[in-house]
C-alpha cells in the first residue's frame, strides 16, 4: 500500500518554530529539501545492499554543513542548536545519511578541532569540510564498548614514528576513511593519546591496517562499520594531535557530541510520527479509517506527549550548550530519555501500519530498527543512568 506522503502533520505542538531564527529556519529548509530531493530517493536502495548512497555525497558537501559548529576552515560555524537541527532534519530522512554527518563533523573533524594544533587543523579540516576527503573515528575495540576506557591497543615512539598496534571495532566509515583518528595508549606513559592515520597517495591504507566492513546488521544499514586489526602501523609522529594527553579528552569529544545523538532520536521519532497519522487517516478497516477508533488515537496522543518532550528537552540542550552551560550529566539525561522515547515511538508507528509497516517504501522500518542503533551507541541508556545516577546520589555505580 503506499499513501500521501506530503499530507501535513502538525509535529510543533507547543510553537517551538517561534523561537527559531531566520537562519534557523533557512538551515533546516535547507537540509530538509536535501533529504527530499537525494536522499528519499535512494536510501531503500542502499539499505538493500548495505552500504552508503556514495553518489548523493557532491549534493551533502553543497550543503555546507560539513563541520557544523566548528568555525573557520572551511566549516560553516553553526551554533549547537543549529548541529542539532541537522542532526534532526537528517535523521528524519535516515540515520546513515545522519551518521556519516556525526562521524565527519563531530568525531574526526572534532578531534582534530579540539585537540589538534593550528598546523594540524589547517592540513586536515578544509578537505574534510568540502568533503574531498571522509573522516573516522577508531575508539572501540571488540573487548571494550561501553568499558573504553580500558582501550588496549597501543603506541609506541620509534624514531620519528610511532607503532601503532591493537584492534577496533564498529568504526564508522573505517575502512574507506581518508583520514582516520586512532586512539591508542602510550606505553611510555600509559596516556590515552589520539593518532591521525591517512592514507596513501594511491588510496590504499599504509601496511599494517587491515579494515573491513562488518556484515549482517539489521540496522544502519546504509552506512558500513569496520572492524579493524592494527599491526605495526607506523604513523609520523608529527600526525599525533598536539592536545592530546589523556582519556578525557576523549569524553570530551563524546559530551560534545551526545547531545547530538539525542536530536538524531527526535529526528527518527518525527519521521515515525508523521508517517503514522498520515497513515491510520487514509487506511480503512471494518468500513471506516483506522484514524477513527479510540485505541489508534490514544496511542497517537501518548506519541505526539513523548514527541514533544523530545523536542522541549533537545531544544534547551542545544541553548544551554550554546551558553556554554550544558553539563555531562545534562547531556547524559537527555541521549537517555530521548533513546528511549523515540524507541517506543518508533514501535508504535510500525504497530499502527501494521504489515505495511515491514515494507523500506513506507520508512517507519528504518527508523525502527536504527533506533536499536541510537539506543545503543555514544553510551547505552544504562550507561547513560549510571552517570545521571552518579549526579543525584554522589556514588559511583562504575566502579
Amino acid at each position: 500500500m503506499t499513501f500521501d506522503s506530503s499530507a501535513a502533520v502538525n509535529t510543533d505542538f507547543y510553537h517551538l518554530d517561534d523561537y527559531l531564527s531566520d537562519d534557523d529556519r533557512a538551515l533546516v529548509a535547507k537540509v530538509r529539501a536535501f533529504v527530499q530531493e537525494q536522499v528519499l530517493p535512494n536510501i531503500n536502495a542502499a539499505w538493500e545492499r548495505a552500504d552508503f548512497p556514495y553518489e548523493i555525497l557532491p549534493a551533502f558537501a553543497e550543503l555546507g554543513i560539513a563541520g557544523t559548529s566548528i568555525e573557520g576552515y572551511g566549516c560553516p560555524g553553526l551554533t549547537r542548536l543549529q548541529a542539532g537541527l541537522v542532526a534532526m532534519e537528517l535523521s528524519r530522512g535516515d540515520g546513515s545519511v545522519n551518521t556519516l554527518n556525526a562521524v565527519q563533523s563531530g568525531l574526526a573533524m572534532g578531534s582534530i578541532s579540539l585537540l589538534g594544533s593550528e598546523e594540524q587543523k589547517q592540513r586536515w579540516l578544509p578537505d574534510l569540510a568540502a568533503v574531498r576527503k571522509l573522516g573516522a573515528f577508531a575508539l572501540t575495540e571488540p573487548e571494550h564498548g561501553s568499558d573504553s576506557v580500558a582501550l588496549e591497543t597501543s603506541a609506541r615512539l620509534d624514531g620519528d614514528h610511532y607503532v601503532i598496534d591493537g584492534a577496533k571495532r564498529w568504526i564508522g566509515l573505517g575502512h574507506v576513511a581518508d583520514v582516520v583518528i586512532v586512539w591508542a595508549r602510550d606505553v611510555e606513559d600509559g596516556k590515552v593519546k589520539a593518532f591521525v592515520l591517512e592514507k596513501n597517495a594511491d588510496g590504499t591504507y599504509p601496511e599494517g591496517y587491515d579494515a573491513h566492513a562488518i556484515e549482517g546488521k539489521i540496522a544502519k544499514r546504509a552506512i558500513q562499520q569496520a572492524q579493524i586489526e592494527i599491526t605495526g602501523l607506523r604513523i609520523p609522529a608529527e600526525n599525533r594531535l598536539q592536545k592530546s594527553t589523556s582519556f578525557r579528552d576523549v569524553g570530551a569529544i563524546l559530551n560534545r557530541t551526545r547531545s547530538t545523538v539525542a536530536w538524531e532520536a527526535l529526528g527518527h521519532a518525527l519521521a515515525a510520527y508523521e508517517i503514522a497519522a498520515r497513515y491510520v487517516q487514509e487506511r480503512s478497516q471494518f468500513g471506516k479509517p483506522i484514524a477513527s477508533f479510540q485505541l489508534v488515537q490514544n496511542k497517537l496522543a501518548n506519541m505526539l506527549a513523548d514527541l514533544t518532550a523530545m523536542q522541549l528537552m533537545c531544544f534547551r540542550t542545544g541553548v544551554l550548550q550554546d551558553q556554554g552551560r550544558l553539563t555531562n550529566e545534562q547531556a547524559s539525561l537527555s541521549k537517555m530519555f530521548t533513546g528511549q522515547k523515540s524507541r517506543q515511538l518508533c514501535r508504535d508507528a510500525r504497530d499502527l501500519l501494521g504489515g505495511n509497516g515491514l515494507l523500506l517504501e513506507n520508512h517507519v522500518a528504518r527508523h525502527l530498527t536504527d533506533m536499536e542503533v541510537v539506543h545503543t551507541y555514544e553510551g547505552t541508556d544504562f550507561i547513560q543512568s549510571l552517570i545521571i545516577g552518579r549526579e543525584i546520589t554522589g556514588i559511583s555505580a562504575f566502579t
